[in-house]
């Protein structure tokens, strides 16, 4: 990040605290940063604190001059990507709706480049279905990309979705979005479970959330990937700027790999896929047996292994970089080199379940054949740039062409 020029914006939330330690860890990086502030966040920290950390004057009024007669202009002119941290609910409707009634507003729709906002507010306020949609508007038609609020203690004395990223994690973001190193490239990523059904009602499932595959998928993008997602089940909502292809089974996602798989650069396989599905599927539903003592059996046939056919399949020197995940409950790394092998796989990155499913940090292993990396433990968003950039140290110059 050496001399790159970023935007900050800081918005009027009790958050904005954390963008002091976001402007220091930045610069310590060895950033140039501006920052814009709105008018409601000189309530909660001082244009003083930022202006010292940055080195820079700090507008923050529309008619008070700090930069020139054209601040909205001349201050977003030079930086290369621009972030938001925290962004309220407030500042994402008004630029949801494109409006310009403020200087970090109107700073906002004049700048050009990549925009990342980290949103931070009250749980109600995160789940109510204006600011979901404002979301989705600035995601989906204005190709911004979201640092996903974390979940925890509020300041409002709630708990749940809404409080911001934490400052190391969205320098990583905004690391990622200057990098561009998957400009040009392809990568096909699975995420979130499978299910296999019994019946019309009844299922067989696993744990997994999908974030992790998400997190790699929205990470891609950001880094100029062009990402087609095949994502089992999940609430998850779509990372802005990828190609999501929803699948249900084991065999729907095998089946959209096969397709998608000789196009790609790199094939990411983070999905929990089923071993099992049921032998058949009832059309109607199973009704219990009056008899309490009964016993029921399931007829259980393998799955495909997804990873290992992809394996066989390119074993040739042009063949897209095969990545797959190996959750195990003990002996970890002997579990993912015996994987690495048998799958023919250039990495796998390997993790036990319970520091993995359903918790948003995760501390991961991450094997090739010259050995494995200890990542610690990481948020997933920062653990995802992990991955990719040990996808992008193996990827041959130029994308594949076979």
């Amino acid at each position: 990040m050496e001399g790159r020029k970023i935007l900050l914006g800081v918005t009027g939330g009790i958050a904005a605290y954390k963008s002091a330690e976001l402007c220091r860890l930045l610069v310590k990086r060895g950033a140039d940063v501006r920052v814009v502030m709105s008018e409601a966040a000189t309530e909660f920290i001082t244009p003083l604190t930022l202006e010292t950390l940055s080195g820079k004057p700090v507008p923050h009024r529309m008619f008070g001059r700090v930069v020139g007669p054209l601040e909205h202009i001349e201050v977003p002119d030079e930086a290369e990507v621009m972030v938001i941290a925290p962004a309220t609910a407030d500042y994402i409707a008004r630029c949801a709706a494109g409006r310009a009634c403020d200087l970090i507003s109107s700073v906002t729709l004049a700048f050009t480049g990549p925009i990342l906002f980290a949103p931070a507010m009250n749980t109600n306020m995160w789940n109510n279905p204006a600011t979901r949609r404002n979301v989705r508007t600035l995601i989906d038609e204005h190709g911004w990309s979201m640092i996903d609020p974390a979940e925890g203690d509020l300041a409002c004395g709630w708990t749940g979705p809404g409080r911001m990223a934490d400052p190391p994690l969205i320098v990583d973001a905004i690391a990622g979005a200057l990098r561009r190193d998957l400009e040009g490239r392809r990568l096909l990523v699975t995420a979130g479970p499978t299910v296999e059904d019994i019946d019309p009602v009844r299922f067989l499932s696993n744990r997994s959330t999908g974030k992790m595959g998400y997190a790699i998928a929205r990470a891609a993008a950001r880094r100029g990937a062009g990402v087609t997602l095949i994502s089992g089940p999940t609430p998850l909502a779509p990372p802005a700027g990828v190609e999501i292809l929803p699948v249900r089974s084991a065999l729907e996602m095998q089946a959209s790999v096969d397709e998608r798989a000789q196009e790609s650069d790199a094939v990411v396989m983070a999905a929990a896929v089923a071993d099992y599905r049921p032998a058949s599927v009832a059309q109607g539903k199973i009704k219990k047996s009056t008899d309490e003592k009964e016993a029921r059996a399931i007829e259980l046939v393998r799955n495909p292994d997804i990873l290992a056919a992809l394996g066989d399949r390119f074993a040739r020197s042009d063949r897209p970089i095969l990545v797959g995940f190996a959750v195990e409950t003990e002996t970890l790394l002997e579990s993912a080199r015996g994987k690495l092998r048998r799958k023919g796989a250039s990495m796998i990155v390997a993790n036990l379940a319970q520091d993995s499913f359903g918790k948003d940090d995760n501390r991961a292993y991450l094997v090739k054949e010259d050995g494995e990396v200890d990542t610690g433990v990481l948020p997933k968003d920062s653990l995802a740039e992990k991955i990719l950039d040990a996808i992008a140290e193996m990827l041959p110059p130029g994308p594949r062409t076979g």
